[in-house]
């Protein structure tokens, strides 16, 4: 009982705190490539029943299907006993914050909800709608992940701007088109050939035509983000703002060329899965990147020994001089 309540008293240092949110993002990330190969392996229904695989079996028979689609399954069980750690580790932090326990608590009640729309994306034998839906919880799941990990490691406040009123709205404008273009190519996915299972139905639109619609929006946003760049190296930015800007150019070109490649080359499935993976990339890029246009002071931990919690100032000196700490 000793032990029990030594762990229930414990206390969680921002760095290790921070190491936990570290595994937690690394995992919504494998949650969502995972999903995708599943998808794109057509292992949507290899487990038939949730959340057991069958009515009468836990796991998967020892074929591809199956395993593949109860792989993504134990990334999903994993991933919910880390956020279910990070929750505890923000109670028990020190300093406690209460902006880290509100989105540690978000990102639990995220995964369970994605865990349940899991189940739903298999009773209604891929509903692309559902599918879609299961795609876009990931990602409002990595940028809870995404959160965590940049407020971890700073103070907790709104931060100093670093460049004008104007860029900031722009980066805004940017991440904002940056979304719909996100959704846009799950439509498209929805649209194409990749259904997740043997008689899944389709998105019910072309798929040239939601494949230009996409393209149209990732043409936008990168012109957007030019412009910003543009902006910022007239306006004499931070260095460290234009390099994280020339860093998400840089990812968001990638993207489209493999987004480009993948659609001319009729879209094979290893591609496909490298566009996926990739827009988690764009997406954290994005964030880092926006996250930079503001300046945030290291977090300070200020320790006092327990001896002086209770004492007045006056005796804190004497305090000090008892129990070996430096004045």
């Amino acid at each position: 009982m000793k032990a029990l309540r030594a762990i229930a008293s414990a206390t969680v240092t921002p760095r290790a705190f921070l190491r936990v949110c570290q595994v937690g993002f690394g995992l919504v990330v494998l949650n969502i490539v995972s999903g995708g190969a599943v998808r794109l392996t057509d292992s949507g229904l290899g487990c038939p029943d949730w959340p057991t695989c069958s009515k009468h079996h836990l796991t998967p028979p020892l074929s591809f299907h199956p395993a593949v689609e109860f792989g993504n399954r134990l990334v999903v069980v994993a991933l919910c006993v880390v956020v279910g750690t990070a929750l505890v580790c923000a109670l028990r932090r020190a300093p406690r914050r209460s902006d880290l326990v509100w989105l540690s608590a978000g990102l639990v009640g995220g995964v369970i909800g994605e865990a349940m729309l899991g189940g739903i994306v298999v009773y209604s034998k891929l509903n692309p709608y559902a599918v879609m839906t299961h795609f876009m919880v990931g990602i409002a799941l990595l940028s809870v992940a995404c959160a965590l990990v940049f407020r971890a490691g700073r103070a907790q406040g709104a931060g100093a701007p670093k460049v004008a009123p104007r860029e900031l709205l722009l980066s805004r404008i940017a991440w904002g088109l940056l979304l719909v273009a996100i959704v846009a190519g799950t439509a498209t996915t929805a649209a194409g050939p990749h259904a997740g299972g043997a008689g899944a139905k389709r998105l019910p639109v072309p798929l040239a035509d939601m494949a230009r619609t996409h393209s149209g929006i990732v043409i936008a946003t990168g012109a957007v983000v030019l412009g910003l760049l543009y902006l910022l190296e007239r306006t004499a930015a931070p260095d460290s703002v234009r390099i994280r800007g020339r860093v998400l150019l840089a990812a968001m070109a990638a993207q489209g060329i493999v987004g480009y490649t993948q659609y001319f080359t009729h879209l094979p499935a290893l591609l496909v899965g490298v566009h996926v993976f990739g827009a988690t990339v764009v997406w954290c890029a994005m964030y880092w990147f926006v996250e930079g246009l503001r300046h945030y002071p290291p977090e300070t931990v200020t320790q006092r020994a327990p001896a002086e919690v209770a004492l007045a100032p006056a005796d804190a000196g004497i305090a000090r001089a008892r129990i070996g700490v430096p004045g």
